[in-house]
Formats: structure tokens, sequence, C-alpha cells
């Protein structure tokens, strides 16, 4: 629980069930509840807190053949694209891991620090947005010249994506002419994660000092989350490139992600999750901690949120859930990336396996 001494306890296997089931018991002040053959509810009466653990239903270790920094699920849940630390990036069947498309000779320290996406529709390889080649794959047409990307994201339907940069800036890219089409944001400090979603109606974004180009598309109404080295947590207006509210937290901000126009969370290297309201961000809603190991990534997830950290741990937290669920086996190997699609998860790791979940028994 926040603010106490974590709980130790252990649980230990006694047998078999006839249809495959682990009998478990847990140690004194723990209580074991449900078991499945992939799940194990456990409880601390005392504290009045429970944790569903949940085993993946499949694991797939021979996409890469190294740590695995990225990993996004097409739209349809059909594949799943990923980039490796090995100088490759992998288009592959989400249901076995058969591998699709490859490509390699990818430079290892671009493919590590940036993020790839599927485009919004559709499975087909050749909707991966254009930020995967500009931003991963050495090229005459790669026209981005800031460096040191440390993130990604895409506007809308993708005819313009976004980045942030070691450098301090946020730019905004046209995909259909390869061409920067302007710095949103310089903060004078790195910026490891952005994210960009449809504003609050209250929130003034205010007004752009020069007309857009064009070649801007789905920029109106929207607002840009900046995840800064320098303990800020920024929010921009996309068009108007004007600051909409800045929060300090208690360490480097690593990666940020919206639940809604309303609220947003954000995750930092000391391992807290501050969930804020955009209209007013003087002070968190509640702060998550569950350890000190660096917050990797955010993903909204049905009506709560998946979170990964540096130590293997990665959790999903829902309101409709009494219990924090926990994803196991990741083995203290930092989870760097989570996806999903309906009722499956999927999570890419330092230790280079591709995880797959199964929520629809839960």
């Amino acid at each position: 629980p926040p603010g106490k001494a974590t709980l130790y306890g252990s649980v230990t296997r006694r047998g078999l069930s006839s249809d495959g089931v682990p009998d478990i018991v847990a140690s004194e002040g723990f209580v074991v509840g449900e078991v499945t053959k992939k799940s194990i509810l456990i409880s601390c009466p005392h504290e009045n807190v429970s944790t569903k653990f949940l085993a993946p239903y499949t694991s797939f270790s021979r996409i890469h053949q190294k740590s695995i920094t990225c990993l996004d699920i097409s739209s349809g849940g059909g594949l799943g694209v990923s980039t490796s630390t090995d100088g490759t990036m992998k288009i592959w069947q989400a249901a076995n891991g058969e591998i699709r498309v490859r490509t390699s000779g990818l430079d290892v320290f671009v493919t590590t620090t940036c993020h790839c996406h599927f485009a919004v529709t559709g499975d087909s390889g050749l909707e991966l947005s254009w930020e995967t080649v500009c931003f991963l794959c050495p090229s005459e047409r790669s026209v981005c010249c800031h460096a040191g990307i440390l993130d990604t994201a895409i506007v809308d339907r993708g005819r313009n994506v976004l980045s942030c940069s070691r450098d301090g800036t946020a730019r905004l890219w046209d995909c259909g002419q390869s061409s920067c089409l302007g710095t949103v944001a310089d903060c004078g400090s790195p910026v490891n994660g952005i994210a960009v979603g449809a504003a609050d109606g209250s929130l003034n974004l205010g007004s752009p000092e020069n007309p857009p180009s064009e070649r801007e598309v789905g920029t109106e109404g929207k607002i840009l989350l900046l995840a800064r080295e320098d303990k800020k947590l920024q929010g921009v207006g996309l068009q108007s490139r004007q600051p909409v509210f800045v929060f300090i937290g208690s360490d480097a901000f690593n990666c940020c992600t919206f639940l809604s126009s309303t609220y947003i969370l954000a995750g930092t290297q000391d391992g807290n999750i501050y969930q804020l309201d955009v209209r007013n961000t003087n002070a968190p809603i509640q702060v998550i901690h569950r350890s000190g190991a660096p917050v990797l990534s955010l993903l909204p997830y049905r009506d709560g949120f998946i979170a990964s950290q540096g130590d293997g741990t990665c959790f999903i937290v829902q309101q409709d859930l009494d219990y924090v669920l926990d994803l196991t086996e990741a083995d203290c190997d930092p989870v760097y990336k989570v996806a999903s699609w309906e009722k499956e998860i999927y999570t890419c790791c330092r230790d280079g396996i591709v995880r797959r979940y199964q929520l629809s028994d839960l």
C-alpha cells in the first residue's frame, strides 16, 4: 500500500488437480484466492490489498536476437511490428510470431531510441507509418536532422507525425513530402516522451502566430504532452505552439499518455505515476508508486491503464477490478513497451522476448 512498508511472503505449489490446476498455499498473512492454469489471486486481508498474477498465454523468442525496444499491434490485431538492438525491424503475425517482413542493416543506436507504430487502419505492412521509415531506416529521403529521437506520435490518421529528441525539441513532420513543418516546442532539456490528444473544450490552447501550413492536418484542438528530462511535464497547443501548462514532478519524466481529454498520466525515473487533470495541474489527482524502478511506458486500457517499469514489473489498474493485475515472467529485465488489442496485451523486453497475454478469462 502507498506510504507503507513492502509486504513480503511466499507461495508454494503442493500439487496439481486432475484438470492441471495447481494447488497453491501462501505464507502467513496472505490468502490464495482463485487459481487457474494461468493466474493466481493473492490477497493480504490485514492490509486490504489484492493482486492477481497473470502468466503469458504464449511467448515469442525467435522474432529478434537481442533486446526488443519497441512494438505495436495493428488496429485489426493481426500483425505486430517491433524494433531491436539487433539492428532489425520486423513485422510478424500476432497470433504465432511468424515473420512476415524484415528489414536489416539499421543503425543500432537509432533503433534503440525510436519507436515504431502502425498507422490507424488495417493489417497491411504497407500501412506502417512514415515515421518508421524516416526515423529508423537510413536513406537519402530520410530528412530527420535532430539527433537522438526518443519518441514519436501519430496525428490522426498519419499524414502528420510528431517526434521529440535529446536536443530538447518536439517537431511536426509531413509524411507525404518527408519535410519538417516546424518546431512545436523547444524545451532546453531532452524530451523523453510525447503524446497527442484532443483537448478538453474548456482549455485555452492559444492562437498560432502564423497561419498553419496547408500540409498540417488534424492539429486543431489538440494538445501535445512533453515528458521532459528536467522533471517537467508540459502541455502545448499543437496548432498554436503555445504553452498550456507545466507540472513539476519528483524526477525526470520518461513517458506520458492521455486517459481522456481531461485526464492524463505521466511516469518518472523514480517510479512515480502521476494522474493529472489538464484543467488544473497545480496538484495531481493521485500518485501511484509500486517501486522505485523507472516507469518506461504507459498505455490506456479499458477504464484504466497499463504500466511497465525498469525492474520487469508490468501491471494493469482498472476501476472495475478490486485488485491490481500483474503480468509475470519478465524476470527483472526492463519492459520497454506495451501494446494491446481488445483483450490481448503484448510486451517487449530487454531479454528479447515478446510476451502475449490474454485477459478474456478475467
